[in-house]
């Protein structure tokens, strides 16, 4: 019985060990998260001030990107009321005679 609440304790003791350090990592992970999207920003800021100092003239997202072509035609949907015959009044029938 004795073995059984010493293994009990420890067991709590090394969950308490591993929530402890997830949070840590947690914390840890949100602190670099932010510093990469700092530096991200400080170094847009950075390349656009290089481009007035040296006078290049910054390129459009526009200009990089080419134009998509035509593709494949894709799938479309249609309703199934525009392919049956309008029935305006009239009980079936050949709708070629209309």
């Amino acid at each position: 019985m004795t073995l059984l609440w010493f293994i009990a304790g420890a067991s709590l003791v090394c969950a308490l060990v591993a929530w402890s350090q997830a949070r840590r990592t947690a914390k840890r992970l949100a602190q670099i998260s932010e510093m990469y999207w700092e530096l991200k920003y400080q170094q847009g800021e950075l390349r656009v001030r290089m481009q007035r100092l040296t006078g290049e003239v910054p390129a459009s997202p526009q200009a990089q990107a080419p134009a998509p072509g035509p593709g494949p035609p894709g799938e479309a949907f249609v309703p199934l009321s525009s392919l049956a015959p309008h029935r305006a009044g009239l009980s079936g029938g050949d709708p070629a005679k209309r």
